[in-house]
Formats: structure tokens, sequence, C-alpha cells
């Protein structure tokens, strides 16, 4: 046995990194004493230095600072390389290392073995005939006929496979080309004639095959996706990514669908210190079932001007109304549609109290109610707090109000809502009384044919309202079921008084009924926007209990009840015809939360009015989720019949779930069923089985959508998605669907990645 060193030091062997205190160097004799070091690392040299060569063998011969040669079990070491072989002749002068016989050559991280090699240590190139190679840190291996190293970080592989697949014997899916160009340093590898093959069947083939060779981002290829469904029969789309820069991408997507025709897509990011934004496109030139051209926009961009100022425009238009379901694309299959686009541009102004908001805003509308356009709006709040105990502000608004509905009432309305309140707060309890004004004045253009009779065109609106806010907090330690809690009582009160001015002659331009619920009863007014205020006199009393750990400060239950009582029934209503009872506010509300063990979680609510004498709202919510991977939903909602609701109730329950069914194999399901009219909404039933190098999704899906305010349709579609990790690593669609459509889903666990290039080295 020989061993030759030049001057220096020969690290030990080492296998699989270590992390944490068994990766630092261990003391063997003493604090001045040697130290062994666990495994390989790197220190930088030393200007001028040159890295230390060892070499052992069972025979060896040379001349000094001249050549060396190496006969069996021949190894030639330095610090980022290790040559192998039966017999290795190396060159001083040349740094040319020359090696024969079951050749394994090794450096920053890859590994090359073949007959022979030949390999410039210093400059970090070569080739080797006839090579088997494994990159440690991207998990890719493969052979070829040759492999040209042409420095630290690039190689060309001639007549080579590629694949991160860990059965070499019979892997997955390869990558088979007549040269790969594989460059470590930009994480990409390029293959030229290149056929990709899974299970054996050759399913693209492209005269340049671009894909990465880890997480990070680069342009190429991403997992196809496909369908079957009653609307676009087979419906197959190719995104390619591009990775312009750090800050700007874009997805160009080519998609065909059997039933329509050919279609384009391209979504555009960027990201700058001043603009943010997205834009996307999606265009299907003569659909075969529409007979016409059909496409989407989406401009979505926000612009820090600075000083406070800010802009942003916010566009959408699409050519009808079920564009969004027949030819939606993005992360998540659509599963139903909208008939109301909004158009939108602004300018923002942001400093201390003030903030401003100047914009115009326009529908695109597939329904028979279009809202009202703001051409233009200017909006300007002032807010200041605890000044001397007071807080106080002011919000002044004014607006254009047009629509291109026939004979429809039009004008321009400002809007002035001062307030001002006096918080008494100490530990445990708090008062707060506030007083605030509404001031509406009207000018109107045009006045419609619904509009009440004896409509003034100019007129004003004056609506004082008065509110006390009082509440307290108690709190005590108990002991429930074994568990120590915090428990807290939280009484409350929230007085309102507001009296009763005619509002008939005011527009709707934008003000709707709120809502009868938990975030509503503690509110002043039981409208949304600025054209009607109801009056009202009521008081709500509510009472908050909660059970608190102690050592984390969880929220593990909570239990709320609440009594809305009105003094005198309310006379404003959002029309003329309307019924008061339908404003009524006197009612119910009882709700829970609570989790169990750390893996069970449910909710419910009811809402009962006693003005209807009738419960309104009810829900219930159930979660169960024991591990990663296993989780099971149950959801039901109830709400009664209203106008608004075209006099049909709500009556619907929604279950959902992930569950193992076998090794690597997962169940993922959602039912959303209307027990009224007994049919189904939606449904999807899916399988995903995800193995060490590739995963596939399929699912069943029913979807309903809208093609006008008055009209539903539905469909069905068979999904469809393949992943073939190491040719791309992002999902793009029907595992973002699963996640969308069951709560709590957990994606396919990723990969463990190398923790340096020293790992596995010999």
């Amino acid at each position: 046995m020989f061993l030759f060193t030049a001057p220096g030091l020969w690290p030990a062997c080492a296998g699989a990194q270590l992390t944490g205190d068994a990766a630092g160097p261990q003391q063997l004799d003493g604090p001045w004493g040697l130290r062994l070091a666990p495994q390989i690392g790197e220190e930088a040299l030393r200007p001028g230095d040159r890295p230390a060569v060892a070499a052992i063998a069972n025979q060896a011969t040379g001349t000094e600072d001249t050549d060396l040669s190496l006969k069996g079990a021949a190894e030639l070491r330095r610090y980022d390389s290790v040559t192998t072989g039966a017999s290795i002749h190396y060159d001083v002068d040349s740094d040319l290392v020359d090696g024969y016989g079951d050749v394994h050559l090794t450096r920053n991280g890859e590994s090359f073995a073949g007959p022979e090699a030949h390999f410039r240590i210093d400059a970090n190139e070569g080739y080797m005939s006839v090579p088997k190679y494994r990159f440690v840190m991207t998990g890719g291996w493969g052979s070829a006929q040759r492999a040209d190293l042409l420095d630290a970080e690039r190689s060309v592989l001639l007549d080579g496979t590629y694949s991160t697949c860990q059965c070499t014997s019979r892997p997955a899916w390869y990558v088979k080309a007549s040269r790969l160009d594989i460059d470590n340093g930009s994480n990409e590898a390029v293959a030229h004639n290149g056929v990709l093959f899974f299970q054996d069947l050759p399913i693209l083939a492209s005269p340049w095959l671009s894909f990465p060779l880890s997480d990070a981002r680069l342009s190429g290829l991403l997992p196809p996706t496909m369908s079957i469904g009653s609307t676009n029969g087979v419906d197959l789309a190719l995104p390619y990514y591009f990775n312009i820069a750090p800050n700007y991408d874009l997805t160009v997507t080519p998609r065909i669908m059997t039933k329509r025709g050919e279609a384009l897509s391209a979504d555009y990011r960027f990201l700058t210190p001043s603009n943010t934004g997205e834009i996307a496109l999606t265009y299907l030139p003569n659909d075969a079932i529409a007979k016409t051209n059909r496409y989407s926009i989406t401009v979505n961009d926000h612009w820090n001007l600075g000083s406070g100022f800010g802009a942003y425009v916010n566009y959408n238009r699409v050519s009808d109304s079920a564009v969004e379901t027949d030819l939606g694309a993005g992360t998540v299959f659509p599963t139903s549609s909208t008939t109301l686009y909004q158009q939108e541009a602004g300018l923002t102004y942001g400093d201390g109290p003030w903030s401003v908001l100047a914009r115009v805003e326009h529908w695109q509308s597939f329904s028979s109610s279009l809202p009202y356009n703001r051409e233009p709006q200017v909006n300007v709040q002032y807010n200041r707090y605890n000044i001397g105990g007071f807080d106080f502000g002011a919000e002044a608004d004014a607006s254009r109000f047009t629509t291109s509905t026939a004979d429809a009432t039009q004008g321009n309305r400002f809007v002035f809502n001062p307030w001002i309140d006096y918080a008494i707060v100490h530990p445990g309890w708090y008062v707060t009384p506030k007083l605030q004004w509404h001031f509406a004045s009207y000018d109107l253009t045009s006045i419609g044919s619904d509009a009440p009779s004896g409509q003034p065109k100019v007129f004003n609106v004056n609506v004082p309202t008065f509110t006390l806010d009082s509440g307290m907090t108690f709190e005590r330690s108990v002991r429930l079921f074994g568990q120590s809690y915090i428990q807290t009582l939280e009484p409350r009160l929230y007085y309102v008084y507001t009296p009763y001015r005619n509002q008939l002659f005011a527009p709707v331009f934008d003000t709707a009924e709120a809502d009868f619920g938990l975030a509503e009863i503690y509110t002043p007014n039981s409208f949304v926007g600025n054209d009607r205020i109801a009056d009202a006199n009521r008081l709500t009393a509510g009472l908050t209990t909660r059970f608190i750990d102690p050592a984390s400060g969880d929220e593990r239950a909570r239990f709320v009840i609440a009594q809305q009582y009105e003094f005198r029934t309310p006379r404003v209503t959002l029309v003329d015809d309307e019924s008061i009872a339908d404003v009524a506010r006197t009612g119910l509300i009882l709700g829970a939360s609570y989790k169990i063990a750390g893996n069970v979680a449910a909710e419910q609510a009811v809402q009962y009015s006693e003005a209807n004498d009738a419960l309104t709202h009810a829900v219930a919510g159930f979660s169960w989720k024991p591990a990663p991977g296993k989780v099971l939903n149950f959801a039901y909602r109830y709400t009664r019949a209203t106008a608004t609701l075209d006099d049909e109730p709500v009556n619907q329950f929604v279950v959902s779930s992930q569950w193992p069914l076998a090794h690597n194999i997962s169940g993922v399901g959602r039912v959303n069923y209307d027990m009224r009219s007994h049919h189904l909404i939606a449904g999807l039933a899916g399988l995903q089985y995800d193995a060490q190098c590739w995963s596939v999704a399929l699912a069943l899906e029913k979807y309903t959508y809208e093609t006008s305010s008055s009209t539903l349709a539905t469909g069905t579609r068979v999904l469809m998605q393949l992943q073939l990790k190491g040719v791309s690593k992002i999902d793009n669609g029907l595992l973002e669907q699963f996640k969308a459509d069951v709560p709590g889903y957990t994606s396919p666990a990723a990969d463990t990645a190398p923790l340096s290039r020293f790992s596995d080295y010999p």
C-alpha cells in the first residue's frame, strides 16, 4: 500500500451529512488537543495557497513534482474532487489526471463512473467515456455515451438519459436526448432532440426541452392538465412558464378543447418597489359551440407614487357570462361563474388621519339588475383618536351615479357623516357614548318611472344617531375534564336611538339591507350604504364566555347569546312597498365554537326572529383532522326565504374529506347537496397517487353555474393531472382544486433535499 500527500490535509471519508451538535468537532484529548471532525466541511483557502492533493494505491511510481502513476485500488483526492480506478496517472505540470478501469470521478456533488476518464483538477474540465452519473444536489442520475465536463458547474452528456426516480433499474420516467446540457449554476437542464418517457412510453418529444434541476423558479413546461367534460369535451392544457426576472414572470398556456377549438391564455405578473400587479388574458377564436369569439381580460395593477399617493386599476371584462366556467384557467378549475364584472381605476392618498379616494367605477353585468356606475366618486375621511379622551372624525363623499338601464333614476349625491365619541375604559369594564350625523344632498339628473309620486330632483336628508356601548369582563380559573382553563364572562349592552326621517324620495344607489348576525347586531344601522339610515330605538344585550388554555393562550371554546329588542317598530324600508316586518330586528342569536383534543373543531349558530316568529338562520360546522392527510369536514346552512333570495330558502349541507385508502393512495371528495330541491349542487370525487418521483390525480366533478341572473346550468367533467417530479415541481391545477374544495387538505410531502454537496461523499 502506498500513500502520497502534498502539503495540506486529507479529509476523512463521509456519508450522509450531519446536523446540529452532531455536525460539530469532537474534542479528543483536552482543550488544546486535536479535535475530530465527524464530516467533511469546507474551509476557504488563503490567497496564494493551493489545495492539498492526496494519493493512495497498492503500487506507485513517479517523479517528484512532475508525475505520479498509481496502480491497484488507486485514489487521487483533493478537497473538492475524488478520482478512483484500477490505475491513475497524474501529470503535475499539466494538472491532468488519466484514469483507467472502473473509474469513479466525484466533484462538487456530482459523481461519474466509467471505464476511463481524463480530467484536469484545477480547471474542473475533462471527459469520460460511457459514464453513469448521479447529481447529489438534485437527485438526478442517468447514463450516456460520453460526458464532457466543462467547468465546476457545467457538463454535457451525449446520447444520455436523466431521471430523478430512485429506482435505477426501471425508472417511472426519464428523459432521453442526443445531448443533455446540465448547468447546476443556473439550475437548468436542456435536452436536445429529447423524448420524455413515462412507464417506458414516450409522452413528449421536442427538439429543445428545458427543465429545472430543483425547486427554484426556472423557465420551462409546467405539468399538463386534462379534463373530459360535458361542455368542452377533451380539454388539454400545456402551460409554459417564462422566468423573465426575479420580479417578473409570464405563463403562456395553449389549450385544445375538442368541442370548442383552440384557446390561448397568458398570465403576466410583476413586482417592483413602486408597482405590483397581474395581467391575465384568455382568447378562444370562433368557439365551435357559441359560434363567436370569446375572451376574458383581467388587469390588476397598483402603484406607489410616493408621499402618501397611490394609484390602481382593477379591470375585468368578458365576452359573455359563461366564459369564467367554460374557459376559466389558473390554479383552480372554476366551478361557478358570475354575471357581474368590475372595471375600476382610482387615485388614493393617506397621511396620518387623512385618507382620500378618487375613482371611476363601471360594471359589466349580464343580469337584469345592473349596479350604478360611479363617474366619478371622491371620498375623504378624517379620523382622530384619544384627543383629550375623545375620538372624532368625518366622512365626505361626492358621487355621480349613472346607469345604462333605460328609464332609471340617475344623479349626484353628496354625503357628510361626522361623528364623535368618548370612551371611558377601566380594567374590567368600559362605557362609550357616541353621536353621529348623516347628511345627504341629492341632485337628480333623471327620474325613472318607478320613482315615488312627487319625486323632487333636489332635496336633502338629515338623520342623527346616538349609541351607547358598554361591557364588562370577568375572569376565573376553572378545571374541566382534568384540564385547567381561564374562563371569561363578558356581558355587553348596546343601545341605539335614531329618530325617524322620511327617506322615501332618496333613490337606492348603493344601499342594501344588512344581514342579522353577530357581526351586525352591534352596529347602529340595519342598512349598508348611504341611501338609508334606519330609525331605531333598540337595545342589544349579549353575553359571551370563553375557555382559554392558560399555557398557550389558545381559545378552546366560546359560547355567545345575544338578544336584540326593538322598543318601537322601525318604519324606514329599502323600497316603498316593502313590509315593515322585513326590517324589524327583534331577535335572538345563539352561537358556540370549540376545539377538542387539538384535532376536532366545531361551530354552531342559530338566529331566531321574534318579529317574524321564525328561525331565520342556522349554521353548523364540524372538522376532524387526526393526522396530516386525514381530514373530515361537515357543514350545514339554513336561511329563511326572503325577497332577496327570490322567496326560496337555503337548506344545504356540505361534506368534504381527504383520507388514505392504501399505500400512497388517498381519496378526496366533496358533496354540496340542496335538501329543499333534493339535488346535488356540486360534487367532486377524486383519487391521488403519490410516488417518489411522480404523482397523478384523477377526479370526477359536477358543478353548477349561472348563465344569467335567473338561469342556472350544470356540467360534469373528468379531471386529470400527471406530475413528474424533477421535470416540474409546481402544481398548477388539480391538487390546488383539492385544496380549495377540502378545508384542511394536505398536499403530498415534498422530497427531502440533500444537506450539502458532500452528502454520500466517497
